[in-house]
Protein backbone atom coordinates (compact mmCIF):
# COMPACT_ATOMS: atom_id res chain seq x y z
CA UNK A 1 0.00 0.00 0.00
CA UNK A 2 1.33 3.78 -1.44
CA UNK A 3 1.74 6.41 1.48
CA UNK A 4 -1.10 8.40 -0.78
CA UNK A 5 -3.95 5.67 -0.17
CA UNK A 6 -2.51 5.37 3.55
CA UNK A 7 -3.31 9.81 3.71
CA UNK A 8 -6.57 9.15 2.16
CA UNK A 9 -7.63 6.25 4.53
CA UNK A 10 -6.63 8.88 7.92
CA UNK A 11 -8.69 11.42 6.23
CA UNK A 12 -11.31 9.63 5.92
CA UNK A 13 -11.12 8.26 9.34
CA UNK A 14 -10.86 11.40 10.74
CA UNK A 15 -13.54 12.80 9.00
CA UNK A 16 -16.25 9.99 9.83
CA UNK A 17 -15.02 9.67 13.51
CA UNK A 18 -15.41 13.63 13.28
CA UNK A 19 -19.69 13.10 11.73
CA UNK A 20 -20.40 11.61 15.41
CA UNK A 21 -21.69 8.51 13.91
CA UNK A 22 -19.55 6.27 16.39
CA UNK A 23 -20.93 7.63 19.12
CA UNK A 24 -24.59 5.98 18.36
CA UNK A 25 -24.28 2.96 20.79
CA UNK A 26 -26.60 1.16 18.61
CA UNK A 27 -24.37 1.82 15.49
CA UNK A 28 -21.93 0.38 17.79
CA UNK A 29 -23.29 -2.51 19.05
CA UNK A 30 -24.63 -3.77 15.18
CA UNK A 31 -21.12 -3.24 14.59
CA UNK A 32 -19.48 -5.83 16.96
CA UNK A 33 -22.46 -8.38 15.84
CA UNK A 34 -21.76 -7.37 12.03
CA UNK A 35 -17.63 -8.83 13.09
CA UNK A 36 -19.23 -11.88 14.87
CA UNK A 37 -20.77 -13.10 12.21
CA UNK A 38 -17.89 -12.20 9.85
CA UNK A 39 -15.10 -14.17 12.24
CA UNK A 40 -17.94 -17.23 12.27
CA UNK A 41 -17.84 -17.21 8.55
CA UNK A 42 -14.50 -16.71 7.56
CA UNK A 43 -13.33 -19.37 10.45
CA UNK A 44 -11.91 -21.97 8.11
CA UNK A 45 -9.91 -19.39 5.94
CA UNK A 46 -8.61 -18.35 9.53
CA UNK A 47 -7.87 -21.52 10.43
CA UNK A 48 -5.80 -22.92 6.74
CA UNK A 49 -4.08 -19.51 7.47
CA UNK A 50 -2.81 -20.48 10.37
CA UNK A 51 -1.78 -23.56 9.41
CA UNK A 52 0.30 -22.20 6.68
CA UNK A 53 2.01 -19.98 8.56
CA UNK A 54 3.06 -21.34 11.92
CA UNK A 55 1.49 -24.98 11.77
CA UNK A 56 -1.04 -24.24 14.51
CA UNK A 57 -3.56 -27.12 14.73
CA UNK A 58 -7.29 -26.56 14.43
CA UNK A 59 -7.38 -27.43 18.18
CA UNK A 60 -4.53 -25.35 19.20
CA UNK A 61 -5.71 -22.40 16.58
CA UNK A 62 -9.34 -22.44 18.27
CA UNK A 63 -8.29 -22.69 21.78
CA UNK A 64 -5.63 -19.86 21.78
CA UNK A 65 -6.94 -17.62 18.36
CA UNK A 66 -10.14 -18.03 16.91
CA UNK A 67 -12.32 -19.11 19.56
CA UNK A 68 -10.77 -17.05 21.98
CA UNK A 69 -12.01 -14.15 19.88
CA UNK A 70 -15.12 -15.17 19.62
CA UNK A 71 -15.83 -15.86 23.11
CA UNK A 72 -14.71 -11.94 24.07
CA UNK A 73 -16.85 -10.83 21.17
CA UNK A 74 -19.92 -12.46 22.31
CA UNK A 75 -18.67 -11.31 26.18
CA UNK A 76 -18.35 -7.69 24.74
CA UNK A 77 -21.61 -7.30 23.02
CA UNK A 78 -23.56 -9.17 26.20
CA UNK A 79 -22.06 -6.50 28.49
CA UNK A 80 -22.08 -3.96 25.85
CA UNK A 81 -24.74 -1.76 27.67
CA UNK A 82 -23.98 -1.58 31.01
CA UNK A 83 -20.30 -0.69 29.68
CA UNK A 84 -21.31 2.49 28.26
CA UNK A 85 -23.72 3.67 30.92
CA UNK A 86 -21.90 6.48 32.81
CA UNK A 87 -21.20 6.27 36.23
CA UNK A 88 -22.49 7.91 39.39
CA UNK A 89 -20.19 9.08 41.63
CA UNK A 90 -20.88 10.70 44.94
CA UNK A 91 -21.23 14.93 45.42
CA UNK A 92 -18.78 16.34 48.03
CA UNK A 93 -18.94 19.14 50.21
CA UNK A 94 -17.53 21.60 48.36
CA UNK A 95 -19.37 20.47 45.24
CA UNK A 96 -22.77 20.34 47.14
CA UNK A 97 -25.25 20.83 45.33
CA UNK A 98 -24.76 19.28 42.23
CA UNK A 99 -24.40 15.62 40.36
CA UNK A 100 -21.35 13.69 39.23
CA UNK A 101 -20.66 11.14 36.51
CA UNK A 102 -17.87 9.57 34.36
CA UNK A 103 -18.80 9.87 31.10
CA UNK A 104 -17.00 6.97 28.37
CA UNK A 105 -16.06 8.87 25.58
CA UNK A 106 -14.33 7.41 22.73
CA UNK A 107 -10.20 8.48 21.92
CA UNK A 108 -10.95 8.69 18.00
CA UNK A 109 -8.78 7.14 15.46
CA UNK A 110 -6.80 4.51 16.99
CA UNK A 111 -4.00 2.40 15.57
CA UNK A 112 -3.63 -1.44 16.08
CA UNK A 113 -0.17 -2.73 15.40
CA UNK A 114 -0.08 -6.78 16.01
CA UNK A 115 2.53 -8.92 16.22
CA UNK A 116 2.75 -12.66 14.20
CA UNK A 117 2.85 -15.03 17.13
CA UNK A 118 -0.64 -15.20 17.77
CA UNK A 119 -1.90 -12.70 14.63
CA UNK A 120 -5.49 -13.03 14.75
CA UNK A 121 -5.90 -13.00 18.42
CA UNK A 122 -3.37 -9.99 19.17
CA UNK A 123 -5.15 -8.28 16.18
CA UNK A 124 -8.86 -8.79 17.11
CA UNK A 125 -8.84 -8.49 20.74
CA UNK A 126 -7.78 -4.94 20.77
CA UNK A 127 -10.56 -4.30 17.92
CA UNK A 128 -13.52 -5.36 19.58
CA UNK A 129 -12.98 -2.74 22.48
CA UNK A 130 -12.04 0.30 20.26
CA UNK A 131 -15.16 -0.48 18.73
CA UNK A 132 -17.51 -0.68 21.36
CA UNK A 133 -15.64 2.59 22.62
CA UNK A 134 -16.75 4.27 19.50
CA UNK A 135 -13.90 4.46 17.82
CA UNK A 136 -12.18 4.14 14.39
CA UNK A 137 -9.36 1.69 13.47
CA UNK A 138 -6.12 1.79 11.63
CA UNK A 139 -4.90 -2.61 11.55
CA UNK A 140 -1.81 -2.93 11.04
CA UNK A 141 -1.10 -6.92 11.09
CA UNK A 142 2.31 -8.37 10.91
CA UNK A 143 3.77 -8.95 6.97
CA UNK A 144 6.09 -12.29 8.36
CA UNK A 145 2.32 -13.63 8.92
CA UNK A 146 1.42 -12.74 5.91
CA UNK A 147 -1.75 -15.70 5.54
CA UNK A 148 -3.34 -14.45 8.52
CA UNK A 149 -2.96 -10.90 7.61
CA UNK A 150 -4.56 -11.41 4.32
CA UNK A 151 -7.51 -13.05 5.80
CA UNK A 152 -7.73 -10.27 8.49
CA UNK A 153 -7.30 -7.70 5.46
CA UNK A 154 -10.55 -10.30 3.63
CA UNK A 155 -12.88 -10.06 6.61
CA UNK A 156 -12.47 -6.73 7.17
CA UNK A 157 -12.45 -5.07 3.72
CA UNK A 158 -15.69 -7.51 2.96
CA UNK A 159 -17.85 -6.27 6.23
CA UNK A 160 -16.65 -2.68 7.02
CA UNK A 161 -16.00 0.80 4.95
CA UNK A 162 -12.21 1.61 5.23
CA UNK A 163 -13.67 5.07 7.08
CA UNK A 164 -14.48 3.44 9.68
CA UNK A 165 -12.33 -0.13 9.94
CA UNK A 166 -9.28 -0.52 7.78
CA UNK A 167 -6.41 -2.95 7.51
CA UNK A 168 -2.76 -1.94 6.07
CA UNK A 169 -0.33 -4.36 5.32
CA UNK A 170 2.82 -3.66 4.51
CA UNK A 171 6.64 -4.18 6.29
CA UNK A 172 8.91 -1.69 8.66
CA UNK A 173 8.60 1.24 6.07
CA UNK A 174 4.82 1.54 6.66
CA UNK A 175 4.92 1.13 10.50
CA UNK A 176 7.11 4.10 10.49
CA UNK A 177 5.16 6.02 8.13
CA UNK A 178 2.00 5.39 9.89
CA UNK A 179 3.27 6.32 13.13
CA UNK A 180 4.59 9.83 11.93
CA UNK A 181 0.71 10.42 11.77
CA UNK A 182 -1.24 11.85 15.00
CA UNK A 183 -3.68 9.35 16.12
CA UNK A 184 -5.89 9.58 19.32
CA UNK A 185 -4.59 6.29 20.50
CA UNK A 186 -2.27 3.64 19.55
CA UNK A 187 -2.15 -0.13 20.79
CA UNK A 188 1.27 -1.95 19.92
CA UNK A 189 1.54 -5.70 20.71
CA UNK A 190 5.20 -7.08 19.99
CA UNK A 191 9.12 -6.19 20.82
CA UNK A 192 10.35 -3.85 23.78
CA UNK A 193 12.60 -2.46 21.20
CA UNK A 194 10.17 -1.22 18.58
CA UNK A 195 7.68 -0.87 21.66
CA UNK A 196 9.94 1.92 22.80
CA UNK A 197 10.00 3.69 19.15
CA UNK A 198 6.38 3.23 19.11
CA UNK A 199 6.38 5.18 22.27
CA UNK A 200 8.46 7.66 21.26
CA UNK A 201 6.76 8.57 17.86
CA UNK A 202 2.98 8.41 20.01
CA UNK A 203 4.80 11.10 22.36
CA UNK A 204 5.92 13.61 19.23
CA UNK A 205 1.56 14.05 19.28
CA UNK A 206 1.49 13.57 23.16
CA UNK A 207 -1.07 10.40 21.87
CA UNK A 208 -1.17 7.78 24.36
CA UNK A 209 -0.47 4.60 23.84
CA UNK A 210 -0.80 0.96 25.10
CA UNK A 211 2.50 -1.38 25.21
CA UNK A 212 2.05 -5.19 25.48
CA UNK A 213 5.64 -6.34 25.26
CA UNK A 214 6.95 -9.62 26.34
CA UNK A 215 10.24 -10.53 28.81
CA UNK A 216 11.50 -13.37 30.80
CA UNK A 217 8.80 -14.71 32.14
CA UNK A 218 9.99 -16.82 35.01
CA UNK A 219 8.44 -20.16 36.86
CA UNK A 220 9.26 -21.32 40.55
CA UNK A 221 8.80 -24.74 41.35
CA UNK A 222 8.89 -24.85 45.42
CA UNK A 223 9.57 -28.28 47.03
CA UNK A 224 5.58 -28.89 48.19
CA UNK A 225 4.82 -28.57 44.53
CA UNK A 226 2.44 -31.53 42.73
CA UNK A 227 5.35 -32.27 40.88
CA UNK A 228 3.52 -34.20 37.98
CA UNK A 229 1.13 -31.70 37.85
CA UNK A 230 3.51 -28.91 37.75
CA UNK A 231 5.63 -30.15 34.85
CA UNK A 232 2.49 -31.21 32.70
CA UNK A 233 1.17 -27.68 32.86
CA UNK A 234 4.78 -26.27 31.93
CA UNK A 235 5.21 -28.79 29.04
CA UNK A 236 1.70 -26.92 28.09
CA UNK A 237 2.21 -23.35 28.63
CA UNK A 238 5.94 -23.42 27.40
CA UNK A 239 5.31 -25.35 24.13
CA UNK A 240 2.24 -24.32 22.78
CA UNK A 241 2.78 -22.34 19.87
CA UNK A 242 6.79 -23.96 19.98
CA UNK A 243 7.22 -21.35 22.50
CA UNK A 244 5.80 -18.47 20.64
CA UNK A 245 4.29 -16.91 23.50
CA UNK A 246 4.84 -13.82 25.63
CA UNK A 247 4.08 -15.13 28.62
CA UNK A 248 5.09 -18.46 28.18
CA UNK A 249 7.44 -19.78 31.02
CA UNK A 250 10.60 -18.34 29.71
CA UNK A 251 13.29 -20.32 32.54
CA UNK A 252 12.57 -22.23 35.47
CA UNK A 253 13.76 -21.47 39.32
CA UNK A 254 13.52 -25.00 40.59
CA UNK A 255 13.72 -26.04 44.51
CA UNK A 256 16.78 -28.62 44.39
CA UNK A 257 15.14 -30.88 46.65
CA UNK A 258 12.90 -31.94 43.32
CA UNK A 259 14.61 -31.22 40.44
CA UNK A 260 15.33 -34.68 39.47
CA UNK A 261 12.31 -35.40 39.68
CA UNK A 262 10.49 -32.55 37.84
CA UNK A 263 12.98 -33.05 34.47
CA UNK A 264 11.93 -36.54 34.34
CA UNK A 265 8.42 -35.63 34.19
CA UNK A 266 9.04 -32.96 32.09
CA UNK A 267 10.60 -35.02 29.49
CA UNK A 268 7.71 -37.57 30.03
CA UNK A 269 5.01 -35.00 29.35
CA UNK A 270 6.92 -33.88 26.21
CA UNK A 271 6.77 -37.36 24.74
CA UNK A 272 3.07 -37.65 25.42
CA UNK A 273 1.71 -34.44 24.12
CA UNK A 274 4.03 -34.86 20.83
CA UNK A 275 5.20 -38.75 20.47
CA UNK A 276 8.89 -39.83 20.20
CA UNK A 277 9.93 -38.23 17.03
CA UNK A 278 8.27 -34.63 17.60
CA UNK A 279 9.35 -33.38 13.94
CA UNK A 280 6.84 -35.77 12.72
CA UNK A 281 4.32 -34.38 15.14
CA UNK A 282 1.77 -33.04 12.44
CA UNK A 283 0.58 -30.72 14.83
CA UNK A 284 3.61 -29.27 16.32
CA UNK A 285 4.16 -25.78 15.52
CA UNK A 286 7.11 -23.86 13.18
CA UNK A 287 9.37 -21.20 14.10
CA UNK A 288 7.54 -17.79 12.18
CA UNK A 289 10.59 -17.22 9.66
CA UNK A 290 14.65 -18.14 9.05
CA UNK A 291 15.55 -15.06 10.86
CA UNK A 292 13.96 -16.31 14.39
CA UNK A 293 14.66 -19.85 13.48
CA UNK A 294 18.53 -18.86 13.23
CA UNK A 295 18.46 -16.52 16.58
CA UNK A 296 16.78 -19.56 18.83
CA UNK A 297 19.66 -21.76 17.23
CA UNK A 298 22.26 -19.77 18.18
CA UNK A 299 20.65 -19.20 21.66
CA UNK A 300 21.22 -22.89 21.77
CA UNK A 301 24.61 -23.52 20.75
CA UNK A 302 26.11 -20.86 22.74
CA UNK A 303 24.40 -21.81 26.04
CA UNK A 304 27.20 -23.14 28.47
CA UNK A 305 24.34 -24.93 29.94
CA UNK A 306 23.57 -29.10 28.98
CA UNK A 307 21.48 -30.32 27.11
CA UNK A 308 19.23 -32.82 28.79
CA UNK A 309 16.63 -33.01 26.15
CA UNK A 310 15.89 -31.67 22.60
CA UNK A 311 18.12 -29.55 20.92
CA UNK A 312 17.65 -30.80 17.44
CA UNK A 313 16.82 -28.92 14.69
CA UNK A 314 16.04 -28.73 10.87
CA UNK A 315 16.27 -25.05 9.22
CA UNK A 316 14.63 -25.91 6.13
CA UNK A 317 11.27 -27.05 7.73
CA UNK A 318 12.09 -24.49 10.76
CA UNK A 319 11.32 -27.13 13.34
CA UNK A 320 12.98 -26.60 16.78
CA UNK A 321 12.48 -29.25 19.32
CA UNK A 322 11.16 -28.81 22.85
CA UNK A 323 14.75 -28.57 24.46
CA UNK A 324 15.45 -28.20 28.33
CA UNK A 325 18.72 -27.03 29.28
CA UNK A 326 20.27 -27.52 32.51
CA UNK A 327 22.09 -24.56 34.62
CA UNK A 328 23.23 -22.22 31.79
CA UNK A 329 25.36 -19.65 33.11
CA UNK A 330 23.70 -15.88 33.97
CA UNK A 331 25.76 -14.59 31.06
CA UNK A 332 24.43 -17.15 28.25
CA UNK A 333 22.07 -15.38 26.07
CA UNK A 334 19.37 -17.40 26.75
CA UNK A 335 19.32 -15.75 30.46
CA UNK A 336 19.64 -12.28 29.10
CA UNK A 337 17.02 -12.16 26.27
CA UNK A 338 13.58 -13.40 26.19
CA UNK A 339 14.10 -16.75 24.30
CA UNK A 340 10.48 -16.49 22.57
CA UNK A 341 11.13 -20.27 21.43
CA UNK A 342 11.06 -23.75 22.37
CA UNK A 343 13.83 -23.83 24.93
CA UNK A 344 13.55 -24.25 28.61
CA UNK A 345 16.50 -23.13 30.40
CA UNK A 346 16.50 -25.10 34.22
CA UNK A 347 18.12 -23.17 37.70
CA UNK A 348 18.54 -24.84 40.99
CA UNK A 349 17.46 -22.24 43.70
CA UNK A 350 18.00 -23.10 47.86
CA UNK A 351 14.60 -21.66 48.41
CA UNK A 352 11.52 -19.05 47.65
CA UNK A 353 13.35 -16.46 48.79
CA UNK A 354 16.38 -17.32 46.16
CA UNK A 355 14.56 -17.48 43.48
CA UNK A 356 12.70 -14.21 44.41
CA UNK A 357 15.77 -12.34 44.84
CA UNK A 358 16.77 -13.82 41.39
CA UNK A 359 13.80 -12.50 39.66
CA UNK A 360 13.92 -8.92 41.24
CA UNK A 361 17.48 -8.57 40.07
CA UNK A 362 16.19 -8.55 36.59
CA UNK A 363 13.43 -6.46 34.76
CA UNK A 364 9.76 -6.60 35.64
CA UNK A 365 8.07 -10.12 33.68
CA UNK A 366 5.16 -9.99 31.65
CA UNK A 367 4.46 -13.13 33.81
CA UNK A 368 5.04 -14.73 36.82
CA UNK A 369 4.26 -18.54 37.28
CA UNK A 370 4.29 -20.40 41.30
CA UNK A 371 3.77 -24.43 41.57
CA UNK A 372 3.86 -25.01 45.59
CA UNK A 373 1.68 -23.86 48.54
CA UNK A 374 -0.27 -20.88 48.10
CA UNK A 375 1.36 -19.26 51.18
CA UNK A 376 4.54 -19.31 49.89
CA UNK A 377 2.45 -18.63 46.70
CA UNK A 378 1.11 -15.52 48.53
CA UNK A 379 4.86 -14.62 49.35
CA UNK A 380 5.84 -14.60 45.63
CA UNK A 381 3.28 -12.28 44.94
CA UNK A 382 3.96 -9.70 47.17
CA UNK A 383 7.57 -9.33 47.26
CA UNK A 384 8.09 -9.38 43.15
CA UNK A 385 7.16 -7.01 40.66
CA UNK A 386 4.82 -8.28 37.26
CA UNK A 387 2.51 -7.77 34.76
CA UNK A 388 0.40 -10.51 36.06
CA UNK A 389 0.54 -14.13 37.90
CA UNK A 390 -0.48 -17.52 38.08
CA UNK A 391 0.34 -20.06 40.67
CA UNK A 392 -0.09 -23.98 39.95
CA UNK A 393 -0.61 -23.51 36.16
CA UNK A 394 0.35 -21.11 33.11
CA UNK A 395 -0.94 -19.32 30.39
CA UNK A 396 -4.57 -19.07 32.38
CA UNK A 397 -4.49 -15.64 34.01
CA UNK A 398 -4.79 -15.00 29.76
CA UNK A 399 -7.78 -16.82 29.73
CA UNK A 400 -10.47 -14.77 32.59
CA UNK A 401 -12.00 -12.40 30.93
CA UNK A 402 -12.53 -10.73 34.37
CA UNK A 403 -9.15 -10.54 34.73
CA UNK A 404 -7.26 -7.28 32.89
CA UNK A 405 -3.91 -8.25 30.79
CA UNK A 406 -0.61 -6.48 31.11
CA UNK A 407 2.75 -5.36 31.48
CA UNK A 408 4.57 -2.92 33.88
CA UNK A 409 8.21 -1.85 33.34
CA UNK A 410 10.24 -3.26 31.00
CA UNK A 411 7.13 -5.48 30.15
CA UNK A 412 5.12 -3.28 28.84
CA UNK A 413 2.42 -0.66 30.22
CA UNK A 414 -1.61 -0.24 29.97
CA UNK A 415 -3.77 -3.29 30.18
CA UNK A 416 -6.79 -5.03 27.94
CA UNK A 417 -9.09 -7.63 27.83
CA UNK A 418 -12.90 -7.50 28.12
CA UNK A 419 -13.85 -4.49 29.75
CA UNK A 420 -10.26 -3.55 30.52
CA UNK A 421 -10.03 -3.06 26.86
CA UNK A 422 -13.20 -1.03 26.47
CA UNK A 423 -11.95 1.10 29.41
CA UNK A 424 -8.46 1.53 27.50
CA UNK A 425 -9.91 3.14 24.30
CA UNK A 426 -12.19 5.01 26.19
CA UNK A 427 -11.54 8.14 27.65
CA UNK A 428 -12.93 9.04 31.24
CA UNK A 429 -14.51 12.38 30.96
CA UNK A 430 -15.79 13.69 34.11
CA UNK A 431 -18.73 15.82 34.08
CA UNK A 432 -20.57 18.08 36.62
CA UNK A 433 -23.98 19.30 36.87
CA UNK A 434 -24.57 22.06 39.53
CA UNK A 435 -28.37 23.34 40.93
CA UNK A 436 -28.98 26.43 38.99
CA UNK A 437 -31.05 27.32 41.89
CA UNK A 438 -28.65 27.65 45.02
CA UNK A 439 -25.42 29.90 44.95
CA UNK A 440 -23.22 30.01 47.97
CA UNK A 441 -21.75 33.68 48.40
CA UNK A 442 -18.95 32.79 50.34
CA UNK A 443 -16.82 30.95 48.28
CA UNK A 444 -16.53 34.10 46.42
CA UNK A 445 -13.82 36.78 47.23
CA UNK A 446 -13.49 37.89 49.74
CA UNK A 447 -13.92 34.91 51.19
CA UNK A 448 -15.81 35.69 54.17
CA UNK A 449 -16.37 31.72 55.23
CA UNK A 450 -19.10 30.99 57.91
CA UNK A 451 -17.99 30.08 61.46
CA UNK A 452 -19.26 26.53 61.19
CA UNK A 453 -17.15 26.25 57.85
CA UNK A 454 -14.04 26.83 59.95
CA UNK A 455 -14.74 24.54 62.62
CA UNK A 456 -14.75 21.61 59.83
CA UNK A 457 -11.92 22.26 58.59
CA UNK A 458 -10.20 22.54 61.92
Amino acid sequence: MDNKTIDSIYEAQRNFFNSGKTFDHKFRREQLKKLLNAIISNKEEIYAALKTDLNKSFNESFISEVGFIITELKHTIKEFNEWVKPVKVKDTFFSFPSKSNIVYEPYGLSLIIAPWNYPFQLIFSPLIGAMAAGNCAILKPSPESENVSAAINKIISSNFSPEYIAVIEGGHDINQYILQKRFDYIFFTGSVSFGKYVASQAAQHLTPVTLELGGKSPCIINNDAKIDMAAKKIVWGKFLNAGQTCIAPDYLLVHKEIKGPLITRLIYWIKQFYGENIIECSFYPRIINDAAFNRIETLIKSSTGKIIFGGLTDAEQRYISPTIIDSPSDKDNIMEEEIFGPLLPVITVESVEAAVSFINAREKPLALYYFGDEKDGGYVVSHTSSGGVCINDTLMQLVNTNLPFGGVGNSGYGSYHSKATFDTFSHKKSVLIKNPHIDFKFRYAPFNLPAFIKKLMD
